[in-house]
């Protein structure tokens, strides 16, 4: 039996546990609600995670790439980014595949014949991707309001009469 087979005999389990593991990476009582709640309108968070994890789980059986990963990765890692997670604590979530893998593949994956050396390869090149994702999104957020921050300035300085209008916009609008 191959890898992608193996994975795919298994991967309501792996996907469950790994759904579990992620959400429990929560304050309790939004954990609670995210494995609670299954309308996708009252938890998308929860909806969105599940989706991407399922699509990730695929990606690790077919050996897709980085790109494939990267995709799925980053509706999580947008809505981690928000969030008052740590950039360990938010990526974290992937490092806890490599657990549940050999938690559900038998004999460590060998019984079932998976390469455990190429999961781990591809699930450390999917923390990488996750990092960057993550980081990439940070950086938007602090753009963003150290934007807003410099229009809150100029805005203040140009309504109390100290500077003209073609300076009011500021540096950089």
């Amino acid at each position: 039996m191959s890898s992608a087979q193996s994975l795919a005999a298994k991967k309501q389990e792996i996907l469950n546990s790994w759904f579990q593991t992620t959400v429990d990476s929560y304050p309790a009582e939004t954990a609670r609600f995210i494995k609670n709640q299954n309308d996708p309108f009252a938890n998308p968070v929860g909806q969105t995670t599940y989706r991407s994890l399922d699509t990730l789980v695929d990606a690790l059986a077919t050996d897709a790439g980085r790109e494939v990963m990267a995709k799925a990765l980053d509706p999580i890692l947008r809505i981690r980014a928000v969030q008052t997670f740590t950039p360990s604590k938010a990526t974290s979530f992937v490092f806890s595949l490599k657990r549940i893998l050999r938690q559900h593949l038998p004999g460590d994956g060998r019984d079932a014949g998976v390469d455990m050396n190429d999961l781990d390869r591809q699930i450390d090149e999917m923390a990488m991707a996750a990092f960057d994702i993550y980081v990439a999104c940070r950086e938007k957020i602090y753009e963003l309001k150290a934007t807003e921050s410099r229009k809150q300035f100029f805005g203040s300085l140009k309504r109390a009469g100290l500077i003209d209008e073609t300076e009011a916009d500021g540096p950089g609008f």
